[in-house]
């Protein structure tokens, strides 16, 4: 009984850790997107598909992420090439798509 305590403990604890690294990287996405993304995407200036409206981002998603990366790092329509973020890694690029493709 002991033994089943403790597992049932140390997975509770490894789950509180993992969230904990999970919000830790969501905060790291949510602060880039508002330094960089949300000045167009918060509100589809200039023609920008809008922070968790499904409907701007479906026809986008199924071009497939590698594709929706390679607009972003190359820049599209009023879109600037690295899209404001010049600091970001493709794994940042991908990570705010899928932030703003998210309900809100």
């Amino acid at each position: 009984m002991k033994k089943l305590v403790n597992i049932v403990f140390l997975s509770a604890v490894a789950g509180m850790a993992f969230t904990g690294l999970a919000q830790a990287a969501d905060d790291a996405v949510i602060e880039k997107y508002n330094k960089t993304c949300a000045a167009c995407h918060a509100t589809g200036a200039a023609g920008a598909p809008k922070t968790g409206v499904e409907a701007d981002w479906t026809a986008r998603m199924e071009k497939g992420m590698d594709t929706l990366v390679a607009s972003v790092t190359d820049g599209l329509n009023a879109m600037p090439p690295k899209g404001m973020c010049y600091d970001c890694s493709a794994e940042d690029y991908q990570a705010m798509i899928e932030y703003m493709v998210a309900p809100q």
